[in-house]
């Protein structure tokens, strides 16, 4: 069998999700189809991790194994014709047998935009979180800073999760203005993140920068895994994951 490793870009408004569900569309789905199609046989694909619904990807990872390999740019091509069009094959690979795109990604970086004009901008509201409220990007930098660094991040997550394991890894939370767009960036690099993890500090943030919250107690949240400091979680439609790392990326 053939390993390979696709790299997939998405609109995830009209899906509920990445990952496969019973009674609800999935992008996962729709690309286990188009290869179940190509390859004359079911395919089982592999994500690099889950995106909720109303969540979006430039970059999102999956490996599946198939019985030939399609190579140079002829399996994006032919996976494409059968997709629908807001979901991309932006690239395909040969992996080593044993290659797996969750447990061999090394970091993932996501994206979250907030529209900061006054009336939300129409073109864009399926990619934002609008929130025309004055924020104090000075104090909002200030609390990003906080959670760079390895933390238990047990307080940044949906109450119920079952992962044992709650440290990870935030290499950079940076935010870029784009005031000639009227948008904010936050940017999150990491080794992992935790259910809604991004979605909430994001909340955090902007509690922070509105005044609302005071960085003592973001780093209350992250020396005790208090939960007040979190949240609320940012609406979907801001996140974006951007690019799923691996070996030869870095």
């Amino acid at each position: 069998m053939h390993n390979t490793l696709l790299r997939i870009a998405y609109d995830g408004t009209n899906y509920s999700g990445f990952q496969i569900q019973e009674n609800a569309p999935t992008v996962q789905e729709a690309l286990e189809r188009a290869l179940g199609t190509i390859y004359k046989q079911p395919v089982r694909i592999t994500g690099a991790g889950r995106t909720d619904a109303g969540v979006h990807a430039l970059g999102q990872a999956a490996n599946f194994r198939a019985p030939f390999h399609i190579g140079g740019g002829n399996l994006p091509s032919a996976v494409n014709a059968l997709l629908p069009p807001d979901i991309v094959v932006t690239g395909a690979e040969k992996v080593e047998e044993g290659f797996h795109a969750r447990y061999d990604a090394r970091r993932k970086l996501y994206s979250y935009t907030i529209d900061r004009a006054p009336f939300p901008q129409v073109m864009k509201r399926l990619y934002c979180w609008h929130l025309p409220d004055w924020l104090n990007l000075d104090l909002m930098r200030e609390a990003a800073l906080l959670f760079q660094g390895s933390h238990d991040f047990s307080a940044f997550q949906v109450s119920g999760s079952p992962v044992a394991d709650t440290w990870r890894t935030l290499y950079r939370v940076g935010l870029e203005s784009r005031p000639e767009e009227q948008l904010l960036i936050v940017s999150f690099e990491g080794s992992g993140f935790l259910y809604r993890m991004a979605r909430l500090i994001t909340g955090s943030l902007v509690r922070a920068a509105l005044g609302r919250l005071e960085l003592r107690e973001i780093k209350k949240a992250l020396q005790s895994g208090d939960p007040d400091a979190a949240g609320p979680t940012a609406p979907a439609a801001g996140l974006c994951l951007e690019k799923v790392f691996y070996d030869h990326d870095l």
